[in-house]
């Protein structure tokens, strides 16, 4: 049933596909808009938070590439204050990297260009600030990319949701427990506290939390990935303050530079993660999953496994040799929602009437924030192309291969594990 400008709804989630997409639907003319979370956006646990994510258009899908470049525009305009373009440099241990030859050539077929790294040590002479060890290492640089103030610009863009009348509710009224259902509707959502909302649609856009209100393994699953910062000395930020964001592809791991004003530098990987086993109540029946904890901060407690912290360390040693013993000053597991091919789940849910789903971002969803609500909203009022609606399909159990989330090619490191129950009682 096609939505109505007079439907109240409940966008559950105030990450950058919640805030973008209640921003859109408003512009839309959509006047009854209610998002809820747990926390204020910039939500402290979410993967839409910190100092810093990468904004760039190297992917090797064409989908992804084309609203990465629009994405941009927007950064470069209308969110110019938050947007550093310092480049993003793809490097690897070995030749012929699949993803990086991929994303090479779709940039070029779209009229960008690149500088190619036969050696990366060729990095050096277009930034004094490298100090890494690239030996043996190849790839190339794009100069049309940087980084992104993440936490600045969600609360920008919540700040935008205020002003044109979105109404925000956080805490116990805003932590959302499970889907109020009448038969096969969905008409609202319980609260923790016992309480319930009720609107003519739901949407969920509750990221990694997303498996304990829905079921749905064989389309979606949760994992954690390490991130750890280190505190620089004015000086010490200085002296590698021109450098780009690096990717290792091979480990997974990349930085950024040193963040202005706070001389902070912060690194993370990005790969095929750690998983939780905790078991949840969804539709009446008891599930196991891996998900992120909901009465609490999970960015509190500052723990990372071993081999998490050493995979990190390692990483620090080879692109910031000089820091490389420094002490973290914070680390945390970022949570992704990881979807079997990295795409997005943006779709009316097939059995559930009311309730749509805007979730997936399989960590690379951010950097589209100027632009995600646009899509987004085209998907929930059926104006999106076929086939980009058949793309960010909710899948169904018979179109699974399993339980095997390996993403777009773009991760590294060692295979995804599951926490120890002695690791999982220190998150």
């Amino acid at each position: 049933m096609a939505a109505s400008q007079s439907d109240s709804i409940i966008i559950v989630g105030a990450g950058v596909f919640g805030l973008s997409t209640a921003l859109e639907l408003n512009k839309r003319g959509y006047a009854n808009i209610t998002v809820l979370d747990r926390y204020v956006p910039p939500v402290v646990d979410g993967s839409s938070v910190d100092i810093s994510r990468i904004i760039r258009s190297d992917y090797a899908d064409p989908v992804y590439n084309k609203m990465a470049r629009e994405a941009i525009q927007g950064w470069s305009t209308e969110y110019k204050d938050m947007y550093h373009e310092s480049g993003y440099a793809l490097l690897a241990e070995t030749p012929g990297h699949s993803y990086i030859e991929k994303s090479k050539a779709m940039i070029r077929s779209a009229g960008g260009e690149v500088e190619d790294m036969p050696d990366a040590s060729k990095l050096r002479s277009f930034y004094s600030g490298v100090q890494a060890n690239l030996a043996g290492m190849n790839g190339y640089l794009n100069r049309v990319a940087g980084w992104a103030d993440a936490a600045g610009s969600i609360q920008k863009l919540a700040s935008k949701c205020s002003v044109v009348g979105i109404t925000l509710i956080t805490g116990p009224r805003g932590t959302v427990r499970s889907l109020r259902r009448e038969g096969s509707r969905v008409v609202g959502v319980n609260l923790v506290g016992g309480g319930h909302l009720l609107a003519s649609r739901v949407i969920l856009s509750t990221g990694a939390w997303t498996p304990r209100l829905l079921h749905i393994p064989h389309a979606a699953s949760s994992s954690g990935q390490p991130v750890g910062f280190i505190q620089l000395t004015r000086e010490e930020a200085r002296r590698i303050e021109n450098t780009p964001v690096m990717i290792n592809m091979t480990t997974g791991v990349f930085s950024f530079p040193p963040t202005p004003g706070s001389n902070i530098l912060k690194l993370a990987r990005h790969g095929f993660g750690y998983q939780s086993e905790v078991n949840v109540e969804v539709d009446g029946a008891r599930q196991s999953t891996s998900s992120p904890k909901i009465d609490s901060s999970n960015a509190q407690s500052g723990f990372l496994p071993d081999d998490a912290d050493d995979a990190l360390r390692q990483g620090l040693r080879q692109l910031f040799p000089e820091f490389g013993d420094r002490p973290w000053m914070n680390r945390r597991l970022c949570w992704y929602t990881d979807t079997p091919e990295g795409d997005f789940i943006i779709d009316n849910h097939p059995s559930m009437e009311g309730l749509f789903v805007a979730t997936g971002g399989a960590g690379h969803a951010f950097k589209f924030l100027p632009v995600l609500g646009k899509y987004i909203a085209d998907c929930f009022e059926g104006k999106a192309s076929e086939a980009l609606r058949k793309k960010w399909r909710l899948r169904l159990p018979h179109e699974s291969k399993g339980s095997i989330m390996a993403g777009d090619g773009s991760r590294g490191g060692p295979p995804q594990r599951k926490l120890t129950v002695l690791e999982q009682a220190k998150l």
